[in-house]
Order: structure tokens, then C-alpha cells, then sequence
């Protein structure tokens, strides 16, 4: 198992250093002058060759990234020129947020997902599956923007339950952060929830015609046994690598979401970053977004092997 685990960390290290590679040399490549931006309107040209020299961008381009890498290795992952914090302290700041918002929302989608879809395998061609398949249709199709602003519009503006948007800590108030908190998780946990039924469905169907599941069936033991048991242990394989890429794409930054419900994490900083022209913010999240896969897909190997015993081989 160390040896599985050391093989892994060896080899996304060099996926690492492309993926900055990328990161890096695409943006630049992107229009517009972050020195331009940053110097307001009608700059004169000291004040630009000054914002160019203070943040590096009058040297070549394999200096900059050298020195960009060089900072990360020891932590350091520049300055925002939008803010002018160190944008490791902003990502310290944000990320508890959305890893808290996608938690919560894969939670959901598990709850909802896997139940929906191994009661739809265990009724397969009957009305009950085509109404979970139906739903779960629905869920997928539904525009995650849309979703949240009707959402806002019945329990925060017509019932006055929950609000409408912003973001409270929860060691701030544990109540006020779940209220702030809970409808971008279900809008958010709803299409989560709808490709895990999808999956389990289609698993489960699988695993149902195994010569296994025959033979516990024949040796008398009851329905559910032979189901949640026997079945759902090896079904819930392809849901756990469904389950971890898509929440790394929750940690990655939930964007329509978390502007739409204003919540300060992932998605709404790298719209900031985009939008001002702050690429080493937008650098730094996309580098932080595929360590993250990185881990999750690591993560998802170690279950399968809990899961299924006859990969340990």
C-alpha cells in the first residue's frame, strides 16, 4: 500500500509541474495589461514602468515563471494586485469556505443519489424507475443559476426563512452559518445528486446479474441482505470515482453559485482575478484546484481497495 501511495506521489509531480507550465504561460497569452488596469485611467507612463517593476512584469517570461514557482515552493504565492494581500493569506481565508459549501453539498447528493438509485436498479423497467430517471433528468438539466435565484425567491423572499446571500464563519455561529449555507448546498448537491443516482443505478444493475449475488440469493438469505450486503459494496465502486471528481470540481470553485448566493470562496475570487486582470490570484486558485484532484483521485484509488478486496492484488 506505501508503495502504491509513493508510486502515485512520484508520478503527479511531474503532472503538476505542466499543469503550472500551462497555467502560467496561458494567461499570459490572455488580452489586456494587468499594469493598464491596475494604474487607472489616463496613467502616465512612470507610474506604469513603476506597477511593472513592482510586480515583476518587466522581466522575460521564463524569469517570471522561474520566480513564480520558486515563491510557491516555499509557500509564497505573490501579491494580489487587485488587493495588495498575499494571496497564500486569501486562499487560507477562502478555501475553509468552499470546502465547507462542497462537503455540504456532496453530502447531500450522496444521501439523495445512491438511495434514488439503488431503489430505481432494484425496480428496473417498472414505473418507479422511469420516475427516479425522470427526476434525475431533471436535476441534471436544471441551470444551477436558475435554480438558486428560485430558490431565493421562495425561502428567502416569499417565506422569509433563510437569506438571501453572504457568508457567516462557523466559529462566528454554527446556526447562522448552515442557514447561510444550506441553499447553495442543495443547489449545488442537486445535480451532484443526479449523476450519483445515474451511476449507482447503472452499477447496481450490473452487479444484480453477478454470479455472487445468484448464489447469496440462492443460499436463502433475504432481499435487503443480498443488496446492501453483497451488491451495493461492489456497486458503489464507479460512484466513488463519480463522486470524487465531481466534488473536486466543487473544490475547484462552485462559480454561478457563489455569485449568485454571494459566498466569499473559490469561484467568486477567481471571477475577481479574471475580471481585474489579477493573474497570479487566478494562477494560484487553478494550481491549488489540481493539487486538490490530485489528492481526491489518490483518495479514490485507496477506497476501491477498501471497497473491492480482490483489487488489493
Amino acid at each position: 500500500m506505501l508503495q502504491f501511495i509513493a508510486r502515485r506521489i512520484l508520478v503527479s509531480i511531474p503532472t503538476l509541474f505542466l499543469v503550472s507550465v500551462l497555467v502560467f504561460f496561458l494567461l499570459k497569452l490572455l488580452p489586456g495589461d494587468p499594469a493598464l488596469a491596475l494604474a487607472g485611467q489616463e496613467p502616465s507612463p512612470e507610474v506604469i514602468a513603476y506597477i511593472r517593476a513592482r510586480y515583476g512584469l518587466d522581466q522575460p517570461l521564463p524569469v517570471q515563471y522561474f520566480t513564480w514557482l520558486w515563491g510557491i515552493l516555499q509557500g509564497d504565492f505573490g501579491t494580489s494586485i487587485r488587493t495588495g494581500l498575499p494571496i497564500s493569506e486569501m486562499l487560507v481565508q477562502r478555501l475553509p469556505v468552499t470546502l465547507q459549501l462542497s462537503l455540504q453539498a456532496m453530502l447531500i447528493a450522496l444521501m439523495i443519489g445512491i438511495p434514488a438509485g439503488v431503489f430505481a436498479a432494484i425496480h428496473r423497467g417498472t414505473p418507479i424507475d422511469y420516475t427516479v430517471s425522470l427526476i434525475g433528468l431533471g436535476g441534471l438539466s436544471i441551470p444551477s443559476f436558475w435554480l438558486g435565484i428560485m430558490l431565493i425567491l421562495f425561502f428567502a423572499v416569499s417565506l422569509g426563512w433563510l437569506p438571501s446571500g453572504g457568508y457567516v464563519r462557523f466559529s462566528e455561529s454554527p446556526i447562522d452559518n448552515l442557514r447561510y449555507t444550506l441553499l447553495p448546498s442543495i443547489v449545488l448537491g442537486t445535480a451532484a445528486a443526479a449523476i450519483v443516482m445515474r451511476h449507482t443505478r447503472s452499477s447496481m444493475i450490473a452487479v444484480l446479474k453477478q454470479d455472487f449475488v445468484r448464489t447469496a440469493r440462492a443460499k436463502g438469505l433475504k432481499e435487503n441482505i443480498v443488496v446492501v450486503r453483497h451488491a451495493l459494496r461492489n456497486g458503489l465502486i464507479p460512484v466513488v470515482t463519480t463522486s470524487t471528481l465531481h466534488l473536486g470540481e466543487l473544490l475547484s470553485g462552485a462559480v454561478l453559485t457563489e455569485q449568485v448566493f454571494g459566498i466569499p470562496g473559490f469561484g467568486k475570487m477567481i471571477v475577481d482575478g479574471v475580471f481585474s486582470r489579477d493573474y497570479a490570484v487566478v494562477q494560484a486558485v487553478v494550481l491549488c484546484s489540481a493539487v486538490i484532484f490530485i489528492i481526491l483521485s489518490l483518495i479514490a484509488d485507496l477506497a476501491y481497495v477498501i471497497l473491492s478486496p480482490r483489487l488489493r492484488s
